[in-house]
């Protein structure tokens, strides 16, 4: 689950990550109010809040200079579609902007925490090209990327901080809070579940001071469970309409940019149909699991997402029989035809538990459908159908 700026601003607060001194505001009046809670004390950042990278590059984040300025930015960035690299030709609404006090800048640096589950450790990676694109550099110039790898069982040593601190050749006058903001960044990304810590950039002040100038994290999915508190922190005007519908249904759907649907059970078999689909040329509009417990409602409510993707010119199912029994699956398809009304053409593979009930109540149903017997059939028929 991503979360905001200003959110994951709040969760270093907690941890003691020195942020810059800052509030959110949804109106300009509340941008404003920000002002004034700050005394007024200039420059300011305006900062758009949506789930993408690249937001100054796009024109939505502003340094102001002047009350009028900060007035007018914030009229500017509330209720913009802005463009970045990431959020594609489409934008993303800006709802909220954050407001925060400018600082006198002597450095600025990379730190990011990931999980690298082929070394089965977490890494922290930092850079002296703090405030770029970090892909970028990491492309053009992998060289000024410092990584560590840590332990999980062992957790984070002074040794891992030292070695970061010397690479990146901060002095030893800051080496002290150095470490301590490292050790703050690691113990957040463990306790909240963090998939992605991100500072970029991480500054160095006239003052002497570390202050994480921007802020990035992502919550594992998986562990959401653990954490009631990051329920008010789901914003689902950033994520797909589709996907959020999908998500109220229990089922594990993310939206492609295909026009092949698939509906499978299981999230291997989901993978190697969307590796198969590619394979015969064609390409997934989505990736749909609807599980191993999946109920007839759950399978007449995928197909109704699918077909509500206006790209999606053709749907596959491919069901193995298991707990999800086959006849159960083929009940949901024809509930959802009966009441959805099916303009494309829909491939079937069935195999497992009660495979022939299955069979006989689709054949039966009326319904226009084409069957395969095996992956090879479908594959083929996939590439009949789409190419």
């Amino acid at each position: 689950m991503k979360i905001h700026e200003y959110q994951a601003k709040e969760l270093f607060r907690l941890y003691q990550i020195p942020v810059p001194n800052g509030n959110v505001a949804s109106t300009v009046q509340e941008a404003m109010d920000a002002a004034k809670t700050m005394e007024n004390n200039f420059p300011m950042v305006v900062k758009a809040q949506i789930h993408a990278g690249g937001r100054g590059k796009g024109g939505g984040v502003k340094l102001a200079k002047s009350l009028e300025e900060l007035q007018t930015f914030s009229e500017t960035i509330l209720g913009m579609q802005l463009v970045t690299h990431q959020t594609g030709k489409e934008g993303k609404l800006v709802r909220k902007v954050l407001i925060e006090q400018g600082l006198t800048i002597q450095k600025e640096f990379y730190l990011g925490i990931i999980i690298d589950r082929e070394k089965a450790s977490i890494v922290i990676m930092a850079s002296t090209a703090g405030g770029m694109d970090i892909e970028k550099v990491a492309e053009e110039h992998p060289e000024q990327i410092i990584k560590v790898c840590i332990d999980p069982l062992m957790g984070i040593q002074p040794c891992h901080a030292r070695q970061l601190a010397y690479s990146l050749d901060i002095p030893a006058s800051a080496m002290k809070s150095f470490t301590k903001l490292v050790f703050s960044s690691y113990l957040l990304f463990l306790e909240k579940d963090c998939s992605l810590l991100e500072i970029n950039p991480l500054v160095y002040t006239a003052a002497g001071e570390w202050i994480a100038l921007d802020a990035k994290v992502t919550i594992d999915d998986n562990s959401l469970f653990r954490h009631p508190e990051f329920k008010e922190y789901r914003d689902i005007y950033e994520e797909d309409p589709l996907e959020v519908e999908a998500s109220t249904y229990k089922l594990n759907y993310i939206n492609m940019d295909g026009n092949l649907g698939n509906i499978v059970n299981g999230a291997g078999l989901a993978m190697a149909t969307m590796d198969m689909i590619k394979q015969a040329g064609a390409e997934p509009a989505n990736f749909l699991d609807v599980g191993g417990g999946a109920t007839q409602e759950m399978v007449e409510q995928a197909f109704k997402i699918i077909l509500k993707d206006t790209k999606v010119k053709g749907i596959l199912i491919n069901i193995f029989g298991g707990i999800l029994r086959c006849d159960v699956f083929a009940q949901g398809v024809v509930k959802a035809a009966q009441k959805t009304s099916i303009n494309v053409p829909v491939i079937v593979r069935m195999e497992g538990t009660n495979v022939t009930e299955g069979r006989r109540i689709l054949n039966e149903s009326g319904l226009s459908l084409i069957t395969a017997i095996d992956i090879k059939d479908a594959s083929q028929k996939v590439a009949q159908l789409m190419i």
